[in-house]
């Protein structure tokens, strides 16, 4: 299963960052392989609809689970939508997160 956590940096050590839709990278996990690829979120400077527009570039990498700081509202009933499930975490490193899997 791929899993994305918002992030603020390109690194393990990374902390998860709080926005979802204006996060620096999105740290993709892959629970089967142990493998993570840090992308760079196309949509943080987005003028307006950041939020939709990261939500299709990670459903796009076949994620069922993300982990962020905090959803806005719009964007609980698309991921809900795409059966993928969210899950807010503050405060801990990317490393952090994945060895909680």
């Amino acid at each position: 299963m791929k899993i994305a956590i918002t992030s603020e940096g390109n690194q393990m050590d990374s902390k998860i960052d709080a926005r979802f839709g204006r996060c620096a990278y999105f740290a993709i996990y892959n629970t089967d392989t142990k493998e993570t690829e840090f992308l760079v979120n196309p949509a943080k400077d987005s003028s307006g609809g950041a939020g939709p527009e990261a939500v299709q570039f990670v459903a796009q990498t076949g994620v069922k689970k993300i982990f962020a700081g905090d959803f806005g509202t719009k964007i609980h009933s698309l991921l809900h939508s795409l059966s993928i499930e969210m899950i807010n975490e503050k405060d801990k490193t990317i490393s952090e997160i994945i060895s909680t899997l």
